[in-house]
């Protein structure tokens, strides 16, 4: 075995984490008022963290507080307060593993009917059949829209590690802002950030290097990738390959591998790729091809819910295994492994055929599961995936309502 799931790793920052074992990001879409974590988040940081995992990824913190995933997103940006961060993190790191904060910019992953701005590397927008009038019509990103933007990442990560956590993650898979830069299908640009894959990863490794510049050697930088998008003619496995070597000069600690994005949802496990049909590691067979070429540590994450899988991932070479929705059911479940247990419940299966309200139902049972840990209460896996949707949906609204007020009175518009 190339190593113990129990074993430390030390990354080239020098930051050890206590074992192999991550709480992989999750949207939990549980922002309190002013888009800033509230007693909710850390509650539920302080569950998984109990649980023994050495890595607690944050879901997605967002960089631009006009352009966000959902309408509960907690956004960190140069205004706002650091007290709430510096709980969140404390509140990661109360059972000795480390917290990074996943940052991000959806691009044109962003609903129709919310405010701030929909940007993309060029106007194609998302398209989901019946479901594309669920998100906006992006507009092609400027030179100068692009290059505050790399500003914003690296001011983000420069107030994590002012707040207290541990690392950043760069949020560059599953569709969103800089996935779609990378992805030759929807980046059609002709100019500097378009055309090659060097011109693609561009923005990517411009804000790798702005946040590593803006952060202390010590504070760890990790970057989310997409081993596939699983869409032909899209972002492949060779081309996760060469972006990876890109990094790797660039003092990123870890790799993230994912797959998918909202058009091809492979990271909740309904892919449209025959390699991923796999009940547990969807992307195993990437991440194998993958690492016997890569300089930086890998993470796999995607579907991994027992102690048997986790080993076999490490077997292959891949350096730390993320978990969402197993912790999601099961937050202790790191500790079960130890003591030679596994989990005794599972998340109801979504088999709906329509893959882009599955996915949208998954996602929602997860984060159902996630405000009941929140709140004190045990996960219950068995609840319906159309109960699930419909409560999110009805919290969306009333988020939506929230957010339209913050930023109408709280942001100055750029």
């Amino acid at each position: 075995m190339t190593s113990e799931l129990f074993s430390p790793l030390t990354l080239r920052s020098g930051q050890v984490l206590k074992n192999r074992i991550a709480k992989a990001a999750m949207e939990e879409n549980m922002a309190g008022a002013g888009q800033l974590p509230d007693r909710h988040l850390l509650s539920l940081y302080r569950h998984w963290a109990a649980g023994g995992t050495g890595l607690l990824i944050t879901g997605n913190v967002m960089v631009h507080a006009e352009a966000l995933t959902g309408p509960a997103g907690v956004v960190l940006d140069e205004h706002a307060p650091l007290e709430p961060f510096a709980e969140w993190a404390k509140a990661g790191k109360s059972g000795g593993g480390a917290i990074w904060m996943q940052i991000n910019h959806p691009g044109r992953q962003v609903a129709s009917d919310m405010p701030g701005v929909v940007w993309g590397p060029t106007d194609i927008g998302v398209s989901l059949g019946k479901h594309s009038s669920r998100f906006g019509r992006p507009t092609a990103m400027t030179p100068q829209q692009i290059a505050d933007t790399v500003t914003r990442y690296a001011v983000t990560a420069r107030r994590a590690e002012e707040a207290g956590f541990d690392g950043v993650e760069v949020h560059a898979a599953h569709g969103y802002l800089l996935s779609q830069f990378l992805s030759p299908l929807v980046n059609k640009r002709t100019d500097r950030w378009g055309g090659s894959l060097e011109n693609r990863a561009r923005m990517l490794l411009d804000i790798v290097r702005a946040v590593r510049a803006a952060v202390s050697p010590s504070f760890a930088v990790a970057v989310k990738l997409n081993s596939a998008d699983f869409q032909r003619g899209g972002f492949g496995a060779d081309d996760a390959r060469q972006v990876i070597e890109m990094l790797a000069p660039l003092g990123v600690d870890l790799v993230e591998l994912s797959g998918g994005s909202y058009e091809s949802p492979a990271m909740t496990g309904r892919p449209a790729d025959d390699r991923t049909q796999a009940r547990e590691a969807y992307f195993l067979d990437l991440a194998k091809d993958l690492v016997t070429t890569s300089p930086l540590p890998l993470m796999l994450t995607g579907g991994i819910t027992r102690r048997a899988t986790a080993d076999r991932v490490l077997d292959s070479g891949v350096s730390v295994i993320g978990m969402g929705t197993a912790l999601a059911v099961t937050p202790d479940l790191p500790d079960r492994w130890r003591q030679g247990r596994e989990a005794d419940r599972q998340m109801r299966p979504v088999t709906w055929s329509d893959k882009a309200l599955a996915s949208a139902a998954g996602m929602a049972q997860v984060r159902h599961q996630m405000r009941r840990l929140a709140r004190g209460s045990s996960p219950r896996p068995g609840t319906h995936p159309a109960v699930a949707l419909i409560s999110e949906r009805r919290r969306q609204r009333r988020a939506l309502r929230s957010y339209r007020a913050w930023l109408s009175t709280s942001r100055p518009v750029v």
